[in-house]
């Protein structure tokens, strides 16, 4: 590992000299590119300096403790051992600091989420994550934006989108993705049996015009009056905005904006970071076929967690975890979960890359 610091160092230098050409002070997204890497070799040498200075200390350690006296070979036999028990704890950190970045850290998320099975209940339980999103985000202050809601005849909704915006916010958000089932007593039973539905949760990196371009030829755009539920309409002119990606078949509509040019612009906005996340899901498949199963896989289908309201559980079935804190939970308190998820997550990066090395 001492060599790989001394190349992460020299790395560094390069960075910082790439900051003051000319040529990337005058392209924006290379400034940024530029800057970000400097940040991360930063981090990462926060970790490997330490470790690099104790590996030379292990090492004059040694070579002194082969030619010392009786006297100080007490002391020097100490201080290897110290070396040699603190040593590992900090590769394993720079392990962890050394794995792939996710390329979208640092990108803000699009939430979508979509009554699924159970009729009117479903619909409710998409709002109750709706509302527990939104909790999370307070939690962690980020910032959020309706970008479209369609609510249901009970007050639920059939379908919202939400844009989070905060610096972790993909992190700690991008294994929400799947199906969660609600198993409760609906409103709408009479008889108090229980009921499973589910709702399901897209979560999408927000997509800037430069990683998709979307050509005006490849889009058909139509216009309609905005309906509420029920579908009575509530608007008098045709603000609502319904884009077809024909390339894809992709279908994005938006009406919760008056204007037609905000509501066409939520719906680019959608569209965009749908079309970046199925070229990355397309990228993900081919460099690694073989990896299912594995926390973050994002796939829509899978039943990912269980909200149990008479024992008070959630369970999260991608890891075995289980909590009885479901009121909790849902008003957002979401870390300790999301904690398990990353450092699963760690674990499997950490294992395939151990194999990948010795292979």
């Amino acid at each position: 590992m001492k060599e790989q610091i001394s190349n992460l160092e020299k790395e560094l230098g390069e960075a910082e000299k790439q900051l003051s050409d000319p040529d990337v002070i005058g392209d924006p997204s290379l400034l940024e590119k530029a800057g970000k890497r400097l940040k991360e070799l930063g981090d990462i040498l926060e970790v490997g300096r330490p470790l690099k200075s104790m590996y030379d200390d292990l090492e004059a350690a040694k070579e002194l403790l082969e030619i010392a006296d009786d006297e100080d070979k007490q002391q020097l036999r100490q201080e290897v051992e110290d070396l040699e028990s603190s040593i590992p704890d900090l590769e394993e950190q720079l392990r962890l600091l050394l794995l792939p970045k996710d390329p979208n850290d640092g990108r803000n998320v699009i939430l979508e989420i979509r009554g699924a099975e159970g009729g009117e209940e479903a619909n409710l339980f998409a709002r109750d994550l709706h509302d527990m999103y939104l909790g999370f985000a307070n939690l962690h202050k980020w910032k959020v934006e309706s970008l479209g809601t369609q609510e249901s005849d009970m007050g639920g909704y059939s379908e919202v989108a939400i844009l989070i915006s905060g610096e972790t916010a993909w992190t700690r958000l991008k294994h929400e993705g799947g199906v969660h089932r609600v198993q409760r007593v609906p409103v709408t039973e009479s008889q108090g049996r229980v009921h499973t539905s589910s709702a399901t949760v897209s979560v999408l990196p927000e997509a800037e015009e430069v990683d998709i371009e979307i050509s005006d030829n490849e889009l058909q755009v139509d216009v309609y009056r905005s309906s509420g539920p029920g579908g009575q309409s509530v608007n008098t002119t045709d603000s609502a905005v319904r884009i077809t990606h024909l390339p894809t078949g992709l279908v994005v509509s938006m009406q919760d904006e008056k204007s037609q040019l905000q509501n066409k612009a939520k719906a680019l906005r959608v569209l965009r970071s749908r079309l970046l996340q199925n070229e990355q899901d397309k990228q993900q498949a081919e460099a690694s076929a073989a990896r299912k199963g594995q926390v973050g896989t994002g796939g829509r289908s899978e039943k990912i967690r269980t909200y149990n309201f008479k024992e008070n559980r959630v369970t999260d079935h991608r890891i075995g975890l289980t909590l009885h804190k479901l009121e909790r939970i849902l008003t957002g308190e979401l870390d300790e979960v999301v904690d398990e998820l990353l450092t699963t997550e760690r674990s499997e990066q950490l294992m395939e890359k151990s194999e990948t090395d010795s292979s």
